[in-house]
């Protein structure tokens, strides 16, 4: 079974990609710090396949923590790399921690693919390239404008690099830049979801949390944007979705099928406003959201979602889950975690 290195692999995403993985014939390994996941994550994925999954306790973006890695897994067929802050309000508040550590890390990791001749990445990119888009929905071909945020500002940098790398003289690393929308859900079995440290900064962790009682309210940023109910709008893609849209990348460029740099949107190709999705989820849960209305929030957009056209005419991939299920799975693991730890 040919080993992939998945870093960030006990975060939200990386946590079901690193299932999703292991559940399609690979041997993923995670290289995780742990700085805004916990050690549970990796219980949750044992109870789920069965079997442990080797986690190296690794800062990404320490060079030379990071080379003991590759030292160790010798025959890794390629790498996915999730590691980064990626909260786009605390971006604005701590600018120069998320260049540090986004940009940072990937260098790094470019460093040492090119060292130990790892030639197949799959990196983690978003939707803030964009910036705030002149046309909906974008395609991979819209223009990426000034970002709203450092966050948004890292992932260019890194997108950036991939592209200048790609054109560099005896450069071998291929690279797939998956860039995705707004995740949610968690595994059907709700053993692993999102649960980010301290409060969170996504919609759907903070609607669970105050459903269960662990917050008071939730605060909608803004109803006063030019959207039909004032709310912004997001793409909303099942976490288990676009854990399977990594994996059809890693094997695009494992049967040789990928070119040097290739883009993809991965999204469901609508938007939903932040007020559909609080309705959805009362819908589902059949109880009342506390919530109130609160000013806009630096950094965001007001409105944006993807055209996954070429997702689907080039690697074939179609998302399968829709808004009401995936809040339902988010709902389940919440109602699993139990009380607020303290």
């Amino acid at each position: 079974m040919k080993k992939i290195l998945v870093t960030g692999g006990a975060g939200y995403i990386g946590s079901h990609t690193v299932v999703a993985l292991k559940e399609a014939g690979f041997t993923p390994i995670i290289v995780d710090n742990f700085s805004n996941s916990k050690d549970t994550a990796l219980e949750g994925i044992r109870s789920i396949l069965g079997a442990d999954v080797k986690c190296y306790h690794t800062d990404c973006a320490d060079k030379v923590a990071f080379r003991e890695v590759f030292e160790a897994e010798t025959d890794l067929a390629g790498v996915i790399h999730f590691a980064a802050y990626k909260a786009v309000g605390e971006s604005v508040e701590k600018p120069l921690a998320y260049f540090q550590n986004n940009v940072g890390s990937l260098l790094v990791l470019l460093e040492l693919m090119q060292e130990f001749k790892v030639n197949n990445l799959v990196f983690s990119s978003s939707c803030t390239v964009y910036g705030v888009p002149d046309q909906l929905p974008v395609t991979e071909q819209t223009p990426t404008k000034a970002a709203s945020s450092p966050y948004g500002r890292t992932k260019q940098m890194c997108e950036d690099i991939l592209r200048d790398l790609s054109q560099a003289p005896g450069n071998e690393v291929k690279s797939i830049l998956l860039r995705y929308f707004n995740p949610i859900g968690a595994h059907p079995s709700g053993k692993i979801g999102e649960l980010p440290l301290g409060v969170p900064n996504n919609l759907v962790p903070f609607v669970t949390q105050t459903a269960a009682g662990w917050r008071d309210q939730l605060t909608v940023y803004g109803v006063d944007y030019d959207t039909p109910d004032g709310s912004c709008i997001r793409d909303y893609i099942y976490v288990g979705d676009l854990a399977r849209a990594h994996v059809v990348a890693v094997q695009r460029q494992l049967d040789g099928k990928a070119e040097t740099v290739e883009v993809f949107n991965v999204g469901t190709g609508h938007g939903n406003s932040v007020l559909e999705v609080v309705k959805a989820f009362e819908k589902v849960t059949g109880q009342p959201l506390r919530y109130r209305t609160g000013p806009r929030r630096v950094g965001d957009v007001p409105a944006i979602y993807a055209d996954a056209t070429k997702g689907a005419n080039v690697l074939g991939f179609r998302t399968e889950v829709g808004l009401e299920e995936a809040l339902a799975t988010a709902w389940r693991w919440q109602q699993n975690l139990g009380a607020k730890p303290e």
